[in-house]
């Protein structure tokens, strides 16, 4: 079983946890049995306008978060910030793909910010967080051609 607060704290590198699906002359059963919400504070989703839209970069020095494609399907590529005020513009990025089809979820712990990208249209990313909205200043976003990729 998946513990966040395992992996949150003890691992600093992303982690795919895996869902699954089941189907039989009921419907589809999709699931993920190894996460847990224990750390979790609020959820909310995002739905990128169309499939060209990239949501780039936003990331947290302190707080973790859960991404789950919920309907379609995200491209979701991550860069370990080396310096929040200056970050290297060449720093290499990790590339991620979630499908609703199995609920994966994709951990990304603290130091980490993102770029999103719907892959089908109408797709709908899940995203926990393990910190109450405002509690501490935590959210740094820089330009979308910040970083070379």
């Amino acid at each position: 079983m998946y513990s966040s607060t395992h992996n949150g704290s003890e691992s600093r590198q992303p982690t795919v946890i895996k869902g699954g699906r089941f189907q039989d002359q009921r419907g589809i059963l999709r699931y993920n049995n190894n996460f847990t919400l224990t750390d979790v504070r609020r959820f909310y989703t995002i739905q990128n306008a169309d499939t060209t839209l990239i949501r780039a970069w936003q990331g947290h020095r302190i707080e973790q978060r859960w991404f789950t494609a919920i309907a379609g399907g995200f491209t979701i590529k991550l860069i370990q910030v080396d310096n929040w005020d200056h970050p290297s513009a060449g720093l290499p990025s990790q590339i991620y793909h979630l499908q609703a089809d199995t609920l994966d979820v994709l951990h990304v712990p603290p130091g980490y910010v993102s770029s999103i990208q719907a892959i089908e249209d109408h797709s709908i990313l899940l995203v926990f967080a393990d910190h109450d909205l405002g509690t501490q200043p935590d959210n740094y976003r820089f330009p979308s051609d910040y970083f070379y990729q």
